[in-house]
């Protein structure tokens, strides 16, 4: 079999042509290169490459437990579209407000995007990952070579939804700091916030 081109190579692999180069630059490759400086790659040697970490990364998020739906949805679509494009794949679940950085989800992600193990990162939505600041999360994937594949680029149709939970979640945090958690004072404010959130 002749030598493979970059697609090639990167097609038979299930990774993008920047880690091509970037097993080059690590001394795991070591592609010929024809009289006009393209890389062919042997077969042989890319075979040999065993132990790979980085792959791809579906990510989905619901902001509440009776969405659960909805996650099993995006999930979904998630390995539907992972499996049709041929890569190899790990779809992270987290439940958790989209204001929030401390979910357990999100934290090992951007873990594994730090250690260069995340090929790509696949959303259903720009806003699953987070409400705001998802730029810092996509400055990452740039930085450490991460590609960001975002299916629907629409907005939501539950924006307004997950947004009056967010807000609903940030004034019962800030009201339970001021009042205490089982004040009455407390849970009223949380009560009319509810009936508040329901009517949006």
């Amino acid at each position: 079999m002749s030598k493979l081109t970059v697609s090639e190579a990167a097609k038979l692999k299930g990774v993008s042509t920047k880690t091509l180069y970037r097993w080059e630059a690590e001394g795991k490759l070591h592609p010929e290169r024809t009289e006009g400086g393209h890389r062919r790659y042997e077969l042989s040697e890319l075979l040999g490459i065993k132990g790979e970490l980085s792959y791809t990364i579906g990510y989905c998020r619901v902001s509440s437990h009776d969405q659960k739906e909805d996650l099993k949805r995006q999930r979904e679509v998630l390995e539907l579209f992972c499996a049709t494009s041929g890569w190899q794949f790990e779809v992270i679940e987290d439940l958790g407000s989209g204001m929030n950085y401390n979910k357990r989800g999100l934290k090992r992600l951007i873990r594994l995007i730090t250690e260069n193990k995340v090929e790509r990162l696949v959303l259903t939505h720009k806003d699953r990952l987070l409400r705001f600041g998802a730029e810092l999360i996509f400055s990452l994937c740039e930085i450490f070579g991460t590609e960001v594949v975002i299916i629907n680029r629409t907005e939501d149709s539950s924006f307004e939804e997950d947004l009056a939970t967010d807000v609903l979640e940030i004034i019962t945090v800030f009201s339970a700091r001021l009042y205490g958690s089982r004040s009455h004072k407390n849970k009223k404010i949380v009560e009319e916030l509810k009936d508040v959130a329901q009517r949006i």
